[in-house]
This record gives C-alpha cells, structure tokens and sequence, in this order.
C-alpha cells in the first residue's frame, strides 16, 4: 500500500481523495481546514513520495513559490487550465519547481460528483516519463481505467481548451438554440481545439480519445460542469462577476479564455469560438456573437 497526498480539499479533491483510498492510505490537505478524519497539515503532506494536486491554474503559480518544497516527489496534476496573466501552460509552471520525469497530467471525463460514487470512466495520465506515468496509473481504483500517455502538451491543451467549449455550449442551452446548434458547436470546437495544438506540435490522438472528444463532450453538454453553468448565466444576461459569485467555484474555462485571446493574438492562431467566448465575458452580446460566428 501506497502513501498517497492530496493537495487541494474541494469537490475534486475530496472525490479524488475517496477514489484513491480503495488501494492506498491517502492523506489530504488545504488552505482551509476539513473536519476529516484523514486531515492533515501542508508539511505532513509534502512528504509524502506520491502527490496529487488539485489548486487551480490561476493560483498555481503563486502557491509553488510560496509552499512547495521539492524533495523528490512524484506529483500528478489534476487541476486544468492556462495561466490567465502570463499564457503559461500548467506543464511550464509546474517544472520550474519540479523536473519533468517527475511531473504527470492527467486528463480525460472525469465529474468529480460521479467518481466520488464510484461510477466507472476512463482517464489519460501523461507525462514524459511513461515509468512515472505507469506508477500513478497503478494507484488509481478499480471503477477508474487508466492509460498512459507522452503527449502533456496535448493533454494541458484538451484539458484547458474544453472549458471554454464548455462556456460557449452552456450559451446555445441558454439562448434555446437546440440539440443541432449544440452538436455543431461541439464538433466545430473540437476542430477549433486540435487546430490550436497542432501549432504547439501536440498529437492529434489525444484530441480524438479520452483527453480531448472524451472530456469535450462530457463538459460541454452537462449542467454538471462549472464552465457550462457559466455558459447558462451569460445566456441568461448576467456578467462574469455576477455568474461565478452565483456558482461559487472556481471556472477555470474563464481564466482560459482570456488567455488564448492573448495567445491567438500573439501567434495569428485562428480560433473564432474562443474568440466570441472572450467577447461575450467582456460584454458583447451573446445573440450577436452567435450572429456573428454563423455569418463569419
């Protein structure tokens, strides 16, 4: 039996923390307290050899420079995103801190409401060390199939750009634009997706398996998903501000949109959904941005 920290006490972190304790002892922490049993401080934490972590893309940063010590761990990163200040992918942030034959990704569709129950799926763990990857895959429970994979850049690509797919799908829900409107968007967003990664040399495989279509499709058609509830909310007339203080979590898929609005303009990459996505977070119309995308 493994030992196994788990950095990040939210929803995911919590289903995170239940899943993995069908094979080993797990212990977990936050910056705010829990009452559980298996609590414990960051230090104790930190020690562990095997870690998990679930802060989010825009806090990550900051919270390595201020709290992590490596010592040798092997870490898997749960949390997906793009840094919004800087463009930097969660891979470029992580191994300032941490050599790269210890850092794997993981990805795939993955509702932490529906691992905490122990409903079966299947996820990618990625990493350039596919010995890392493989030690990871053998800690996870049995209801959870892994496959291991190199390709990080593709897999930090699927797993941020999916929420700002996700955002735009929760829009066409909330406009009432229909089953076809929502197929189209999707099937357009994937191509959009792997577009983007291919400028970055990501492989197309994983924009077609579990990374990309498996958690696109997940994430963009469930109210279960934070980005697509903040789809609805915009829909619906309401401001960022307003919608994310409504949900109460953290949507990564806002923070990504305005990154690769910064990215797209740098690079001359075209990518129209995410570019009406970052329209409508700054206060365009969201029926003039379905305007506009349709007559493009």
């Amino acid at each position: 039996m493994k030992k196994v920290g788990i950095i990040g006490a939210g929803k995911w972190g919590e289903a995170l923390s239940f899943a993995m304790s069908e094979k080993n002892e797990v212990i977990i922490t936050s910056r705010t307290p829990r009452n559980w049993p298996n609590f414990r401080p960051l230090e104790e934490v930190l020690k562990c050899e095997y870690l998990i972590i679930t802060v989010p893309a825009q806090q990550i940063g900051k919270w390595l420079e201020e709290n992590f010590v490596f010592s040798g761990q092997k870490i898997l990163v749960a949390a997906k995103g793009i840094e919004a200040s800087s463009g930097r992918f969660l891979n470029e942030i992580y191994m300032q801190y941490i050599p790269s034959e210890n850092l794997c990704f993981l990805s795939g569709p993955s509702f932490a409401a529906e691992v905490i129950r122990s409903l079966p799926t299947a996820l990618v763990i990625n990493s350039t060390s596919l010995s890392t990857a493989r030690e990871f895959a053998a800690l996870f429970p049995k209801f959870i199939r892994t496959y291991v994979s190199e390709d990080v850049i593709g897999a930090e690509i699927t797993g941020a750009y999916k929420n700002v797919i996700a955002i735009a799908a929760g829009i066409c829900e909330g406009l009432g634009l229909g089953h076809n409107a929502a197929a189209s968007l999707i099937a357009r967003g994937l191509v959009e997706m792997e577009r983007f990664g291919r400028a970055y040399g990501a492989s197309q495989e994983s924009f077609l398996g579990l990374s990309g279509a498996g958690d696109l499709f997940l994430t963009a058609s469930s109210s279960m998903s934070r980005n697509y509830r903040v789809g609805l909310g915009l829909a619906q007339g309401k401001n960022k501000e307003q919608v994310c203080m409504e949900i109460g979590e953290v949507s990564e898929g806002i923070g990504t949109a305005y990154a690769l609005h910064e990215i797209a303009e740098a690079r001359g990459v075209y990518l129209p959904i995410a570019a009406e996505v970052y329209a409508i977070l700054e206060g365009k119309s969201p029926r003039q941005s379905l305007k506009d995308l349709i007559e493009r």
